[in-house]
């Protein structure tokens, strides 16, 4: 179900593309010191809520978050840009590890891999996610075209993958769960309600737990449902964004 590799590289990418694995781990992809150091720079100033997820907080906007209303669009690609240059800032001296990321999957990919446009606009990739002690990041999954409805970009998926690098963990808990079963968007939507996700003991035993550590690279397959169980002490904190896959003659994509 899950594949430890020691870099990325096109045989990898197409394993979890063709779901002969639900996810791939690179252990200790940034030193674990030098990741949680990262973490603390990323942290010091500061982070907001979702805006339709409260309880975790996040620095930069992810696209899910304008949930299909044009002014919260309009505001996501305003500040883009600024955003990608917020987590470079912060992460300085040191590279954006997401830069690093993007660079490698780009020499990694036959065909390539560039920043997704959606709208005819760059879109923000380098989302940093907080999730802190004693909460639990409901049950959910992530599909770029409910998101975007309206687009043939979006539309245009084969795959969808999430990528999370983790820079602090909590001192207990902080598991990542995958489940490798469909639920529709329909029937998803039914069970949240107003929520953002649903209780993760709704969906029975995960197909997939894994805790990280500080410096680990976890890539799955995001359109399967996924939740993070409740740490202790401890913030715990993630660079995210999610890689687009049309086919192995087509670029990869990157977004937020």
């Amino acid at each position: 179900m899950m594949l430890d590799v020691e870099r990325l590289d096109e045989a990898c990418i197409k394993k979890l593309a063709n779901e002969e694995v639900l996810a791939i781990r690179i252990k200790s992809w940034l030193p674990p010191a030098l990741a949680i150091e990262i973490g603390e720079k990323i942290l010091a100033p500061g982070f907001e809520g979702y805006i339709n997820a409260p309880s975790i907080g996040r620095i930069g906007m992810a696209f899910y978050e304008t949930e299909n209303r044009p002014l919260l669009i309009e505001d996501y690609f305003e500040r883009a840009t600024r955003n990608i240059a917020q987590l470079r800032n912060r992460c300085a001296p040191y590279a954006s590890p997401v830069d690093t990321l993007r660079c490698i999957f780009d020499e990694s990919w036959p065909a390539g891999a560039h920043l997704e446009s959606l709208y005819g606009r760059k879109m923000y990739v380098g989302l940093s996610r907080v999730v802190e002690p004693d909460v639990c990041f409901l049950a959910h999954h992530d599909i770029f075209a409910k998101d975007a409805p309206d687009s043939f970009q979006a539309r245009s998926l084969a795959a969808q993958f999430a990528c999370n690098l983790y820079l602090n963990m909590p001192a207990e808990g902080g598991a990542l769960q995958v489940w490798n079963h469909d639920i529709t968007p329909e029937q998803f939507d039914d069970m949240r309600g107003d929520s953002y996700g649903i209780d993760p003991s709704l969906l029975g035993k995960p197909s997939l737990e894994i805790l990280p550590g500080p410096g680990d690279f976890i890539m799955f397959n995001s359109r399967r449902m996924h939740s993070v169980t409740p740490g202790s002490v401890d913030p715990r904190l993630s660079l995210s964004f999610f890689v687009g896959y049309r086919g192995n003659a087509s670029p990869l994509t990157f977004w937020s």
